[in-house]
């Protein structure tokens, strides 16, 4: 079936993420190596095709309409999928000995496994990566399913009937936009009254998700969601306009708790921490090439 004219721009909808990311179009202009003349441009142009306002343009800078915000929430999931697609049919020319089929996290894939890919490159150089993302409950099912040969997971425990291994420890922050009053308060926020709180949430079957419930569960209670997104970059454009605080990795938010667009709220009760795993289908160790990912993700930790 056609797609309907006129659709988006793959790169637009890609640039606009990273405003979102990044925090302003400066930003996200340096990242995609184009000016900000042109990235303004193509943000324009974007809105004009959609026929919806997405960012908001002050003296101050651009921030993310509510439109904005859901339109990253969709862009993401598109963007996920091409590249999936352009990872997968890159596979496809690679020699089927020479192929490490990967899935990860949505956090570990954005924030780790570039990084350890790029150091894999050079012991294995020869080796194809194709890479699929989702939630770590979607990981699992691929690996369990046989779809890929080894996925990288986040949560409180191992997944049953999967062999695993220990790869790092993540830690989840409490984090609230610069508007909202808990900014900058150094009195910790406790158990019960985080569940009272209206929050941001990753959609259920993601680690961050898992262990915020499981922590709370411990109190007898558990989290009140303001809105479900189904990746950290909405989370993070949500939290930043002022719908609510939110439970997010470290790792996601370091850039914006130094820029002061973010802030993060101390807590006490909770033990708001999540193991990185590698895991692989039981009964028989992974190929060298998983091998040598997994001992390259373990040197990062």
């Amino acid at each position: 079936m056609p797609l309907p004219q006129p659709h988006p721009d793959l790169a637009a909808l890609d640039l606009l993420v990273s405003v979102s990311e990044l925090g302003s179009i400066s930003a996200a202009a340096r990242a995609h190596h184009i000016t900000q003349p042109a990235a303004s441009m193509r943000l324009r142009g974007l809105e004009q095709g959609l026929q919806v306002q997405l960012l908001e343009r002050t003296s101050a800078g651009a921030k993310l309409t509510p439109a904005g915000i859901a339109t990253v929430e969709w862009a993401g999931a598109v963007l996920r999928e091409v590249r999936t697609l352009l990872t997968g049919t890159a596979a496809l020319r690679a020699d089927s000995q020479s192929h490490l089929r990967l899935a990860a996290s949505l956090t570990v894939a954005e924030y780790l496994v570039p990084r350890w890919l790029e150091q894999f490159a050079r012991r294995m150089p020869d080796v194809q990566v194709s890479l699929q993302m989702g939630n770590s409950e979607h990981v699992t099912a691929l690996v369990a399913a046989g779809a890929v040969e080894l996925g990288f997971i986040e949560g409180p425990r191992a997944p049953e009937g999967l062999a695993s291994q220990e790869i790092a420890s993540d830690e989840l922050l409490l984090v609230v936009g610069s508007g909202h009053p808990w900014y900058g308060r150094a009195e910790p926020v406790g158990a019960a009254q985080l569940a009272a709180t209206p929050l941001v949430l990753r959609e259920r079957g993601s680690g961050t998700r898992d262990v915020l419930s499981e922590e709370l569960a411990r109190h007898q209670l558990e989290p009140r969601p303001a809105l479900e997104l189904g990746s950290t970059t909405a989370i993070k454009a949500a939290v930043i306009s002022g719908v609510g605080p939110a439970v997010v990795s470290a790792l996601a938010v370091s850039g914006e708790l130094r820029s002061g667009a973010l802030g993060a709220v101390p807590l006490e009760q909770l033990h708001l921490r999540r193991t990185i795993r590698a895991v692989w289908p039981a009964g028989a160790a992974p190929a060298r090439a998983g091998r040598e990912l997994i001992a390259v993700a373990g040197s990062w930790s």
